[in-house]
């Protein structure tokens, strides 16, 4: 009886190869192009919170001295004065006074 000799598997052929290099192809695309995403993001996001901390109002300083009275009191009218000739809002006006009283 005559057998057929064993023929050896090879691999995948040609185009097996060619898929497989493919797919490992748009993997690595794929995970370049999250990382990059991600690190945009994060760069972003310092930027932001950056902006958000320049424009902090730096804090006041707790023990100024107390205004003196006339010089306080002349302060007071001319935000009066500013308030009458319509310059100030009354909105303005309050914040105004309320910094100048220290409320």
């Amino acid at each position: 009886m005559l057998m057929r000799p064993m023929v050896a598997r090879r691999g995948p052929g040609l185009i097996g190869m060619a898929a497989r290099t493919a797919v490992v192809a748009g993997t690595a695309t794929a995970t370049a192009n999250a990382v990059n995403r991600r690190q945009a993001r994060r760069m972003q996001d310092q930027a932001n919170d950056q902006a958000m901390y320049e424009q902090q109002p730096a804090p006041e300083a707790e023990s100024q001295a107390p205004a003196d009275s006339d010089d306080l009191t002349t302060k007071l009218g001319k935000l009066a004065d500013l308030k009458a000739a319509g310059a100030l809002s009354d909105q303005e006006f309050a914040a105004a006074k309320a910094k100048l009283l220290g409320t």
